[in-house]
């Protein structure tokens, strides 16, 4: 049996590119007695209901919203597990409607641990962004804080059980906070396809690694900590010229008739993106698999253990996005063909 094996969970932004996926995992392979999603998104959700006919008693669809502390309270009774991937995440909406971003991000994540604590929940992942290292805009901003606050409810949790950890995700294929669906539409247009700079590179990891990371975190999390996957980088224009050689053809067009055109870099955009500070990795474990960063006042929680991660001190320096390994192009081809992007 594993974890998830007859337990109450919830999914916030359960009809997100995410939460769908976990969901779908969940019920799939792991026989939990209760999914609980938990989404503002009527239509949404709708859409999601006629796909996941047939579990009628398991699934439940809640309409909520994370800034709704009382509605969260009533969503969250009896709940064993909850995995909080509601967030307001598009980089320059956010830059736009800075507190909007804080409401949802920041204050959305204060009543999920309120309510967490509460009602006893066993365990709460919280799933960040790269984004949130060293942040030049609002979501990253708002992302690091919210990550900060979890660690911190595992202090004044008190003798309640709840242990609260987060995981932090480079780009994830084919979500809809990724830059691929805007590249397909604008190959379906006939172009151009629009980079910021070509020499670009972001982390990129699928949808079933993401899933992955996010469960496996469950198993693993003592409270406080941060799980990061590694995770091979990605050159945004070899990006683009994979999706154009993909799928110019199924929309009528050849490659060549695809133009890519650099329009610079939008407000509080990187040009390479970080998994952790230098500060973080000096207290992190590495695994083959992962990084793992340990909380800095650890010695306040009773039960936190090193030696149970299977993981050694940090040797790596793969953790920048300028210096880790480039996938190549044939290798962005299979990864997105795998998760059927294209």
């Amino acid at each position: 049996m594993t974890v998830f094996h007859n337990k109450k969970i919830l999914v916030t932004g359960g009809t997100g590119s995410l939460g769908k996926e976990l969901v779908r995992y969940l019920l799939a392979n792991e026989h939990p007695e209760i999914v609980r999603i938990f989404d503002v998104d009527e239509t949404e959700q709708f859409e999601f209901q006629q796909e996941l006919k047939g579990h009628e008693d398991i699934v439940r669809f809640l309409l909520g919203d994370v800034r709704d502390k009382e509605r969260l309270s009533r969503a969250v009774e009896n709940i064993d597990i909850i995995f909080h991937t509601a967030a307001l995440k598009h980089v320059m909406a956010c830059e736009y409607n800075p507190f909007e971003a804080v409401k949802t991000n920041v204050i959305g994540m204060q009543n999920i641990i309120d309510v967490s604590i509460d009602n006893n929940v066993s365990k709460v992942i919280f799933t960040s962004s790269d984004k949130a290292v060293n942040p030049s805009n609002t979501m990253g901003a708002t992302k690091l804080l919210a990550e900060k606050l979890m660690t911190s409810a595992n202090y004044y949790k008190g003798a309640r059980e709840c242990v609260f950890s987060s995981v932090r995700f480079g780009n994830v294929m084919g979500s809809r906070g990724s830059v691929i669906p805007l590249f397909k539409q604008q190959i379906k247009a006939g172009g151009p396809v629009t980079i910021t700079d070509p020499t670009m590179t972001r982390f990129m990891m699928s949808m079933s690694q993401a899933v992955e990371l996010v469960l496996l975190s469950v198993g693993m999390s003592h409270g406080g900590e941060v799980f990061i996957f590694k995770m091979p980088t990605v050159n945004i224009q070899d990006l683009a010229e994979v999706l154009i050689e993909e799928l110019a053809h199924k929309y009528g067009y050849r490659p060549e008739d695809i133009d890519i055109e650099i329009i610079g870099s939008k407000p509080g955009e990187k040009m390479y993106e970080e998994l952790m500070t230098e500060d973080e990795a000096s207290r992190s474990l590495e695994r083959e698999d992962m990084f793992i960063i340990i909380p800095e006042i650890k010695d306040e929680l009773l039960l936190f253990d090193e030696s149970a991660y299977g993981a050694t001190s940090i040797i790596s320096q793969d953790y920048v996005s300028k210096n880790a390994v480039r996938i190549s192009k044939d290798g962005i081809r299979t990864i997105l063909k795998k998760d059927k992007i294209i």
